[in-house]
């Protein structure tokens, strides 16, 4: 009896220090105890898996560092870690009790009693709700957090003990670990959003809201309080015109994160009327703590606009659109910022935190732009990147490839429009551009032969700038310039050319041959006249002095036939005169005779004349009475003399008298003979 009770009262001993060893915990300094007790008359509501009032299961009290007692096997005693959110990182809180989110709700309502979420009372007392709370831990937290009352999420680790049926699922899989991605999110999602210039380019955060009250109808993007205060400004006050475009844009580009601490106080961001989806003010440079659950960041590359560009800006977002273009301009609607349309006014060079799912940049150069259409592109902004050298075909049917040079101009002022009738610059280059430079070049090299065109090519190139002058101005643009860089030939017209040109060249070079030769010849001549330059000066004198008497004998001999002119007048006109005279006389003596033989004939009869008027010419001295040939025979001396007579008359010898007042003619000769032979017998003839 005595062994059975020794043995009874070793075992209730043994099982007294057991149950005493099983209730002293020493939790460590970084630890927590969750207590669970495992017997209780009440049970827990259904919806709450933490005790308050002592019912059986997870207690709301939790064990601090240090040596504990819970009496076994009443309560059963787990550690815990604090959490610990490590620098870098942050800490989402997903509450396991609580009350039920409103329908539509993705977090719970946050207040300031809740603090860090430390004290599980403050949180039930103060109508906490069970899910992703809207404020985060920040880097450095250590808390004892409740682990069954609530989960915390870092980059790292995942805090406390999950109830979900479906995160404990998740868990059992991957052997008991809870990861971040059992919950949706990435180990980049839980560390701190750092904005800081990328590289070269400055970047911002553009911010997307996942929970709040949703956009009023039309709106794509999110703004504290609206447009209201633009349409403040547009109205003038105390005598004073609206505010400036610029003013505006300044207000536009500044924001309201401050109201909100740049999201980071979501609550206070749901509280100053914030809403669901897009938000018009983006996040600059900076460092922020936001819910992954709650508030998604996009970077995206600020707005630069460099010297010599402006920045038409397309807005999305703003007031009604009412147009400023007036009605003459029907290519959509220019209009004041704040309203939703093409700005009037551009931006010009700087750099601008504007959100482009808001506003949308257009970037117009407005410098003088170059665009080759060549095979190489413009690295100044690539705009020609599509152009290609021009393919013509000349009258003949000879295709050319011509590579083009076109500088334009866009006014700053002149931008928008311009981006509100083309789109987009490209578009301005690639649609309107090409097509009317294409067009006109085609156009001009098939009207004419290809060899006019070659020959012609500045007055073509002359042509083009006009042409495309005239149809840009439709369009707000300037034209600076039109050049043909370069053609390329055909090969057979190529081919042509070629033995042209060579022909010319052989023909300039024979002409410069001939030149080279014609210039030798001058310098040989030049040589030897300045050789000869003291003969030439002696020569020249000569030459002068030769002159000098060539002009005395000149004036000298003009003296003389002055002299003789003169001499020779008055000799003819004494010769004349007395010619003049003499006919006189001899007219008036045959007047005379004439009257003399009418007379003698008269009273004679015409032989008896005859014979007087050749007694009267040997008379004097005008017949040889003696013949040179004497002539022998009968009829006696009569017949000698009339024969001497008729030798006279036969050679023309002496001066034959006229009878009457002139020469006697053939015809009276033989009238004479005639008449003497009637008078005095023929003799009969005689030998010599």
């Amino acid at each position: 009896m005595g062994i059975i009770a020794t043995v009874v009262l070793v075992a209730l001993l043994a099982i007294v220090l057991f149950a005493i060893y099983k209730s002293i915990h020493l939790i460590g300094p970084a630890q927590i105890g969750l207590v669970t007790k495992r017997f209780a008359l009440k049970k827990l509501p259904d919806d709450n898996p933490i005790a308050f009032r002592g019912e059986a299961g997870y207690q709301a009290r939790t064990l601090m560092p240090g040596l504990r007692i819970k009496i076994w096997p009443v309560f059963a005693v787990q550690k815990y870690p604090w959490v610990q959110v490590p620098a870098g990182e942050i800490g989402v809180v997903i509450a396991q009790v609580g009350a039920a989110l409103p329908i539509g709700a993705k977090s719970g309502v946050y207040r300031t009693e809740f603090a860090n979420f430390s004290n599980l009372g403050g949180f039930i007392a103060g109508g906490g709700q069970k899910g992703v709370q809207r404020p985060v831990l920040p880097p450095g937290t250590l808390l004892p957090i409740h682990p069954v009352a609530f989960l915390v999420l870092t980059a790292q680790a995942v805090y406390g003990l999950p109830v979900s049926p479906e995160v404990t699922a998740v868990a059992d899989a991957n052997r008991g670990v809870i990861t971040p991605e059992s919950f949706g999110l990435s180990p980049q999602q839980l560390r701190v959003v750092m904005i800081t210039p990328n590289g070269p380019d400055d970047v911002i955060g553009i911010v997307t809201v996942l929970e709040g009250e949703p956009l009023p109808s039309g709106d794509i993007a999110s703004r504290l309080g609206g447009f209201a205060d633009v349409t403040v400004m547009e109205i003038p006050a105390d005598d004073k015109p609206s505010a400036t475009d610029a003013a505006v844009i300044e207000l536009l580009l500044g924001n309201k994160n401050g109201e909100h601490n740049n999201y980071q106080d979501f609550q206070l961001f749901l509280d100053a009327g914030g809403k669901i989806g897009l938000q018009h003010d983006p996040l600059l440079y900076g460092a922020y703590l936001l819910n992954p659950f709650l508030v998604q960041v996009e970077l995206v590359p600020m707005l630069v606009v460099n010297q010599g560009q402006v920045a038409v800006i397309k807005a999305f977002v703003g007031l009604p659109t009412l147009d400023m273009s007036g009605i003459e301009f029907k290519f959509g609607s220019i209009v004041r910022p704040g309203h939703r349309g093409i700005w009037q006014e551009p931006l010009r060079t700087g750099k601008y935190p504007i959100n482009p799912r808001c506003y949308a940049a257009e970037i117009v150069p407005t410098s003088i732009l170059t665009l080759n259409w060549s095979e190489e592109t413009s690295a100044a902004h690539g705009l020609d990147s599509q152009l290609a050298p021009i393919e013509a075909k000349s009258r003949e049917g000879f295709v050319f490839s011509i590579e083009l040079q076109v500088q334009i101009h866009v006014p700053d002022t002149k931008a928008p429009k311009v981006i509100s009738m083309v789109g987009t610059m490209l578009n301005l280059v690639n649609e309107v551009l090409q097509s009317a430079v294409g067009n006109h070049f085609r156009n001009t090299l098939q009207d004419q032969p290809a060899i006019t065109f070659i020959e012609t090519r500045m007055q073509v190139q002359v042509s083009a700038l006009e042409h495309i002058t005239e149809y840009l101005q439709l369009y707000e643009v300037e034209t600076k310039g039109v050049y043909i860089q370069n053609v390329t030939f055909p090969p057979e017209l190529v081919d042509v050319l070629t033995k042209r040109e060579i022909a010319n060249q052989q023909k300039a070079t024979f002409e410069e041959q001939r030149n080279a030769e014609t210039a030798r010849i001058e310098m040989e001549k030049a040589r030897g006249t300045a050789d000869m330059q003291g003969q030439l000066a002696s020569s020249q004198v000569n030459v002068a002095i030769n002159g000098n008497r060539a002009d005395a004998r000149e004036e000298e001999a003009r003296g003389e036939a002055a002299y003789v002119e003169l001499t020779g007048r008055a000799e003819a006109t004494k010769v004349e005169a007395i010619g003049l005279a003499n006919a006189k006389a001899t007219e008036a003596l045959g007047i005379a005779r004439a009257e003399g033989f009418e007379k003698q004939v008269a009273a004679l009869g015409q032989g008896a004349t005859a014979v007087v008027a050749v007694a009267n010419a040997v008379s004097e001295g005008n017949i040889n009475v003696v013949p040179e040939v004497l002539v022998t025979g009968g009829g006696g001396s009569f017949e000698g003399l009339a024969a001497t007579l008729m030798r006279s008359f036969a050679k023309g010898n002496g001066v034959r008298t006229p009878i009457v007042g002139d020469s006697p003619t053939p015809d009276s000769v033989d009238e004479i003979i005639a008449e003497t032979e009637a008078i005095v017998p023929e003799p009969p003839s005689r030998e010599v």
